[in-house]
């Protein structure tokens, strides 16, 4: 089975771009196109009145590889509730996370698809930094 990392859709008719990060994250739009998304990371559920006025942003970790890492980073996210687990749940882009954030991601633990993807950010990252140098 694919692993869904991202799953997302545009209303082309409001513009208003949904991201359902969970599953059973039901999110609808608020124009009469009534576009939708949910199912998460779990599985592909959209619609609206118009598909043709809807665009998929669907992506799976078999899609990623060394040369499209720098387009993906932004879309590939982890939830967190802050440092003290107090905050409201955010969802944050793997290429907007600290370095320390990162490794710390490890201490917590995740499904192993997931933790591949801060590998490979963590990788792009030094690579990053190396050839700087």
């Amino acid at each position: 089975m694919r692993q869904l990392f991202y799953n997302a859709v545009t209303c082309v008719k409001c513009k208003e771009k949904l991201i359902s990060y969970t599953v059973h994250d039901y999110k609808k739009c608020s124009c009469p196109n009534e576009a939708m998304v949910d199912g998460g990371l779990s599985y592909e559920r959209y619609g609206a009145k118009d598909l043709d006025n809807l665009w998929l942003h669907h992506y799976y970790v078999d899609q990623v590889n060394d040369k499209t890492w720098e387009y993906y980073r932004d879309y590939a996210t982890r939830g967190s509730r802050g440092k003290d687990g107090k905050q409201p749940l955010t969802w944050i882009p793997l290429s907007k996370m600290d370095d320390d954030y990162l490794e710390a991601v490890f201490d917590y633990g995740g499904a192993e698809w997931h933790l591949d993807l801060i590998r490979r950010e963590i990788k792009y990252r030094e690579n990053e930094r190396s050839s700087k140098v």
